[in-house]
Order: C-alpha cells, then structure tokens, then sequence
C-alpha cells in the first residue's frame, strides 16, 4: 500500500500543469456533463492562465509550482488579462477566476495540491443583469414571420416550430436542438436532459405539439430515431448559430432589439407564466435552474413593469 502511494505521489510530482488541465477538463466532460458551451468556456479559461504561468513563471509549471502560487501571481494574470486589443470585460475577468477557482479546488479534492491563498483574490463587483424577454406579441410575430418569409415552406415551418417550442417549453437553444426523431410526434410531457446532466420534465403545449408536427410533415429529410430532429437545408443538424441568425433576421425585419435571441424567448416564457399567476418554484423546476435566486430574477423584471406603468399612470408620480 506504501509502494503504491509512493509511486502516485512520484507520477504526480512528474505531471505538468497541461496534463492536469487535460485530466480536469475530461472531469467536467464525463463525470460532471458540463454542457458543451460551458466546458470550452472553463477549458480556455484555464489554458490562458497556465500560459501566463509559463512566461511569468519561467517554466512550465507543475504541482508544486501551482501549490506554491501566490495571490499576487494571480492578480498579476488579472491584471494582464484587462490589458491589450482582447481585454476582458469585468464579466469575463469573474467567469475566468471561477474557472480557475475551480480548477485549483478539483486539484486539492483529486490530487492534494491545496493553495488556499488564491481565495484571498477577488473578483470585480458584478451589477446583476436582468432578464430581458420578448414580449407575448414579439413572440407572436416572430411565429408568425418566420412561417410567411422563408424560402421554401418546410424550412418556414421548421423555423416557426423551433420559435414555438422555444418559447411554449421554455427550453435553451441547445435542449430544443437536441431532440430527435424519435421525439417526434411530441408527447404532452418532455424529459429534457439540461446542464450538468441534469433531468427534468417540461410540459409541451397543443400549440408546439402542432407546429412540430407540421414541420415533420413538410421535411423532405426522414427523421429517423437516431437522426436530429430540427434539420439544416441540407439534412444535417440544425446548429444553434443557424437558430441566431434566423432570430437576427427576423428581429431586423420586426424592428425588434438586439436582445431579441432565442434565450430572450426561454426568458419570454418564464417571465409570462410568472404574470400570469405562475408558482417561482414551479418555474425553477421547468427551466432547471439549480438556484432559485436566477429564477427570482424573472420576479425582478416584473417589478420594474408594475413600478414603470404606477410612474406613467398615476397622477402623484
């Protein structure tokens, strides 16, 4: 058992900071099921911390180097990465400090490597951003020209049942592109597969139920059980950069804002159940929201409408 953890202990000493990035960044992929987007995210986050490391550093580092890491080498990278034609905002300099926060704490958990000095650096004060969902007529009309513009009516009908699904189910952009054939026809209740892994049921209103089914009638390309279900012109995937610019396009031809996406239509359905009598806790569980204070921020945006409309109806105001 000694030889053993003496042998470990001497593979570790020898692993450089890239093959302990390499081996966390496998960690968020197969055991964590970070979602694609958030995995680059961390991914390169890291790697543009380690590369400081190099140059700052002299070397390239290892475990005994990134244990012997002081707050000052971070605030250093901090500082370098607020510099230059790519400086990071105050929003990204915080998504990268949470990255590195929590590559260091897979370190001590996996390996023992612990620098609790690092906490010490903190990151800038965010001002909270609001929600900013379309509203119900928005989301109408974008249903509704999305189905009359496009260049053949099997895309129109592919666009305006990703539009609504979006938008009746409150999905991400990723959840609703992940569907296949074998979804389709739509059953009353999903199961969605969100963040992380994690499940939850989401009930599919008649209305996204149809407009799936009418595209699925009109596609020319067979939805198979295995194959996406929303396809491009050509019969592959639907990407999700292919979904912003169809929303690009629409938002230009409605006049409507550069906050007009297709996350502003998951924001649309929560923030209209929310006027419409709906339950914040209920709402947590469709959109699988981990914390229920990112759900409270639908609330927030509530608030500001009710005190907006007192301001502009009320004669004392």
């Amino acid at each position: 058992m000694q030889v053993r953890a003496l042998t470990f202990r001497a593979k570790l000493i020898s692993m450089t900071a890239a093959a302990l990035h390499a081996e966390w960044v496998t960690h968020l992929r197969d055991e964590r099921r970070f979602a694609p987007n958030s995995l680059e995210a961390y991914e390169r986050d890291v790697a543009a911390f380690l590369g400081f490391l190099r140059s700052h550093l002299g070397a390239e580092p290892g475990p005994r180097e990134l244990a012997g890491l002081e707050p000052r080498d971070l605030r250093a990278y901090l500082a370098h990465r607020r510099q230059g034609d790519d400086a990071l905002s105050d929003r990204s300099i915080s998504r990268a400090l949470a990255a590195i926060r929590a590559f260091f704490r897979y370190l001590e958990r996996r390996h023992s490597i612990a620098n609790a000095r690092l906490s010490l650096v903190r990151g800038p004060k965010l001002k909270r951003l609001l929600p900013r969902p379309v509203s119900e007529d928005a989301a109408r009309a974008l249903i509704a020209d999305a189905d009359e513009t496009a260049v053949a009516p099997w895309i129109g009908a592919r666009d305006a049942a990703l539009i609504t699904l979006i938008y009746a189910a409150g999905l991400r952009i990723s959840e609703a592109l992940a569907l296949t054939g074998a979804d389709c026809p739509l059953p009353e209740t999903l199961r969605i597969s969100g963040k992380g892994g994690k499940q939850r049921l989401v009930p599919v209103l008649a209305a996204a139920r149809e407009a799936v089914s009418r595209y699925a009638g009109l596609c020319p390309f067979a939805l198979t059980a295995d194959a996406p279900l929303f396809r491009a012109t050509r019969g592959g995937a639907m990407s999700a950069r292919m979904a912003q610019a169809l929303m690009e396009h629409l938002r230009g031809r409605l006049g409507l804002p550069s906050s007009a996406t297709p996350h502003a239509l998951r924001h649309a359905f929560a923030t209209h159940l929310l006027t419409n009598g709906g339950d914040l806790r209920a709402i947590q569980e469709l959109l699988g929201h981990e914390s229920l204070s990112t759900t409270q921020g639908y609330l927030s945006v509530e608030t500001q409408k009710i005190l907006q409309a007192y301001r502009a109806a009320h004669p004392r105001a």
